[in-house]
């Protein structure tokens, strides 16, 4: 309904509340022809009672009504930036981001703009690109507790158009807070590349369950696609790569999603990360990937302590890390849970004895980490020596679950 200003006078409305007050109509009438709830008719009339000659029911706007030329003029200049960089079939961009747009009014020209008005401001400039249909997919969470499941993934593009190289982006997220845990831009997609972001999770945050990764050549050995030779002895799996030996060492265990769609959630911080990264990139002007990869540990920061997930139930990934007791925040099943099916089997902490901790083999390391523990539910610590004469002690998965509130304490030789 209109606002009342726009369908009556002053004399109207003055008109009638005189009749109400002779007793010449009934208050719910008037509320009817007025189309006001009862607070609202007594607001008036009081304003009525108080100064019935000047009252007057017209609505006076404290704030412009028109946007100011120099915002409208950043929005512009953001979206032809983004315009150029949609258009540009090496730029993995295919829409405009208003969002984007107004973070970028307050961070840079410490200016606001509301989001529906950089939308109308959009279309009426021609910025503007229908939506895709985006296909509905059932998710169910597979994990009960940080830590349980790790999953990690490589993605090729042209990060920063102004380089013109395309760089491969590492990244390790926990399955169950959508904490990012390892992210990183390297030039060439390598074995040791993913060995040294095992390797960076484990030594800061602990030894995860599981990994979860792709068929890739690098974590997997696939008959039929890596066998030489036309006659084929070896079936998939009976040759470990290098990777999966190194996870092997550590204990974790291995998972492989046997379709892309399999890793929705891993893709999904790809195309937030694709989006912003890219969008910062073009702007700055980026050449390098250290200054890349500067720019992606800021949003990797935002993202893990500013951003709300859509699943996160309205909290960040960084304090879904400490309530563990929360399985089903996640969740988007409906109904009540029956109990824990195959696919969603609790994962119970691994105890990882002296005995075998020192009869695994282990790369000597200068240096030495040691890591308080609260209680003896949290695990025990796996050490083994050094060169040097010191020892190495790195948590197992237990220390994830709990919390990860346990501090690291490095110390040189």
């Amino acid at each position: 309904m209109a606002q009342l200003h726009t369908r009556f006078t002053d004399e109207q409305v003055r008109d009638m509340l005189k009749r109400y007050l002779n007793r010449e109509i009934e208050r719910p009438y008037l509320q009817s022809m007025l189309g006001i709830g009862k607070s609202r008719f007594f607001s008036l009339l009081h304003h009525y009672r108080a100064h019935p000659d000047t009252f007057s029911i017209q609505y006076h706007r404290p704030s412009p009504t028109r946007l100011d030329p120099r915002i409208e003029q950043h929005i512009v200049k953001e979206l032809t930036i983004d315009q150029q960089a949609i258009q540009n079939p090496q730029v993995p961009l295919r829409s405009y981001n208003y969002s984007y747009v107004r973070q970028r009014l307050q961070s840079h020209y410490r200016q606001t703009a509301a989001l529906s008005t950089i939308i109308a401001r959009a279309k009426q400039h021609g910025f503007y690109l229908p939506k895709r249909p985006h296909t509905v997919h059932d998710r169910e969470v597979l994990t009960r507790y940080v830590g349980e499941l790790i999953q990690h993934d490589s993605s090729h593009h042209l990060w920063a158009p102004a380089a013109g190289v395309k760089w491969y982006l590492l990244t390790s997220l926990d399955d169950f807070s959508r904490y990012l845990f390892f992210a990183k831009l390297v030039v060439q997609e390598t074995v040791w590349m993913h060995i040294d972001a095992v390797q960076r999770l484990v030594l800061r945050y602990g030894y995860p369950y599981a990994y979860y990764v792709d068929c890739h050549a690098i974590f997997r050995f696939v008959r039929g696609r890596d066998a030489l030779h036309v006659r084929q002895v070896c079936l998939t799996d009976d040759v470990d790569p290098q990777w999966k030996q190194t996870l092997r060492e550590c204990g974790i265990k291995p998972i492989y999603a046997l379709s892309p769609q399999a890793k929705g959630k891993i893709e999904r911080p790809y195309r937030w990360l694709q989006d912003h990264l890219v969008r910062t990139c073009v702007r700055e002007d980026v050449a390098s990937i250290a200054t890349a990869n500067q720019i992606l540990a800021k949003e990797v920061h935002d993202y893990n302590y500013c951003r709300v997930h859509s699943t996160t139930a309205g909290c960040t990934p960084r304090p879904g890390r400490s309530r563990l007791g929360a399985s089903s925040r996640h969740s988007r099943r409906s109904g009540p849970s029956s109990g824990p099916s195959p696919r969603r089997r609790p994962c119970s902490p691994r105890r990882i004895s002296s005995a075998s901790a020192s009869s695994a083999p282990r790369t000597p390391i200068a240096g030495s980490c040691s890591i308080p523990c609260n209680s003896a539910s949290e695990g025990s610590i796996r050490t083994s020596p050094s060169s040097c004469g010191s020892a190495l002690g790195i948590s197992s998965w237990p220390r994830f679950a709990s919390g990860m509130r346990t501090a690291w304490s490095m110390s040189k030789p």
